[in-house]
């Protein structure tokens, strides 16, 4: 089985158990999901289904923050987002976890924006044209229904007067032979590149020096992700602070099925937040790799294959009803519920939550600038 799993690039059908072991993360076993959903019954919130179907699957000392949490210290997230180009949808699964961890915890969030990342890391993208995506990103994130009074954006190159103090903290604990081995970079990688690390490190600790107090940290993103902070998990303790815990997801499959990675917009095949209904159902009937039969005879006999569906495997990160989910399995799995159905459930859950999404996106750009962090 291929798969490449770097933090910019992602290929190939996903094996999470050998990434699991790969990456040295923990799988996220019953016992904290009793404690995460002790918490919730406290807040009369439900474990949320990313939980319960194993979509956030892998954590690094959840452990640890759970403890801190509960002897009543104070904890903040931290996640954030590369404006390279629009939001889709395969972004939108860990920005809904974070609201739902925000209210769980009742926590600060730190979201940074790294557009320095894109435009380093990116050759043909120039920063005019990130700076342009950074804010339409800030309008989609703040979409997600954030507690404006506990989101603080940061913005690499606009807060690089308080990143970059902190980052050259970082960067002097790390070595060129550490970054190499951990992100695969060469002597042609630009030195920009190479000491960009170092700035995603900085909001893991950022609200502990603005409020002189150590204070417990957890990361919500995909699983990608994880070498950055692996690198920070190292560095922190030798700053003076708490190595910084996370909770990792697995991918929502691309349209074209399981076999070909996460979705990307740089295959073209991506579901946009900006989408419309129209635009959404010609890529889903078009693109969706279905697990249905060749033959209507042949389907109604002997059932279609929800494991390797795409509407259906899209449907387990987007219907919360487990009940209906079970429903769309079995009938599907029966010949009862034909590919082209199954598609129509999917396209009409899509575009319900698209048109949510989009009409707060409305109201968003009146709320902006509550949003960036002011020191």
């Amino acid at each position: 089985m291929n798969q490449t799993i770097t933090p910019w690039e992602v290929k190939g059908e996903i094996d999470y158990n050998k990434l699991i072991k790969e990456f040295g993360v923990s799988k996220i076993d019953k016992k904290l999901l009793e404690r995460l959903e002790k918490i919730a019954k406290k807040k009369n919130m439900k474990l949320h289904h990313f939980l319960t179907r194993e979509i956030f699957i892998a954590h690094r000392d959840l452990d640890f923050f759970l403890n801190e949490y509960e002897k009543g210290n104070k904890v903040f997230l931290y996640t954030g987002r590369g404006p390279s180009g629009e939001i889709h949808l395969g972004h939108a699964i860990p920005l809904m976890f974070t609201k739902y961890l925000q209210d769980l915890f009742d926590a600060d969030l730190y979201f940074q924006f790294t557009d320095d990342e894109k435009f380093l890391f990116k050759k043909d993208l120039e920063m005019d044209k990130v700076s342009e995506y950074t804010k339409q990103n800030m309008l989609d994130v703040i979409a997600f229904g954030f507690d404006p009074k506990k989101t603080h954006f940061i913005i690499d190159t606009v807060h690089a007067n308080l990143l970059y103090p902190e980052a050259i903290k970082v960067a002097k604990k790390i070595t060129f032979s550490t970054v190499k081995a951990v992100f695969g970079f060469t002597n042609e990688t630009n030195i920009g590149s190479i000491f960009f690390t170092s700035m995603q490190a900085v909001p893991a600790f950022l609200p502990c020096k603005l409020k002189n107090r150590k204070m417990a940290c957890l990361i919500p993103h995909a699983i990608d992700q994880d070498p950055h902070f692996r690198v920070t998990r190292d560095i922190l303790p030798k700053l003076g602070y708490y190595k910084p815990s996370s909770i990792q997801c697995r991918f929502l499959p691309g349209l074209q099925g399981i076999k070909n990675g996460k979705m990307s917009s740089s295959e073209g095949f991506s579901i946009n937040m900006s989408d419309d209904p129209k635009t959404v159902k010609n890529k889903i009937n078009k693109y969706a790799f279905s697990g249905g039969k060749a033959t209507l005879e042949e389907h109604r006999k002997h059932g279609g294959n929800p494991d390797i569906d795409v509407s259906y495997q899209w449907l387990v990160f987007f219907e919360p009803d487990d009940k209906k989910l079970k429903k769309v399995y079995d009938d599907y799995r029966s010949g009862k519920l034909l590919s082209g159905e199954l598609k129509a459930i999917l396209i009409e859950k899509i575009n319900q939550f698209l048109k949510e999404h989009q009409e707060k996106r409305k109201r968003a750009e009146k709320q902006l600038d509550s949003f960036v962090l002011r020191v």
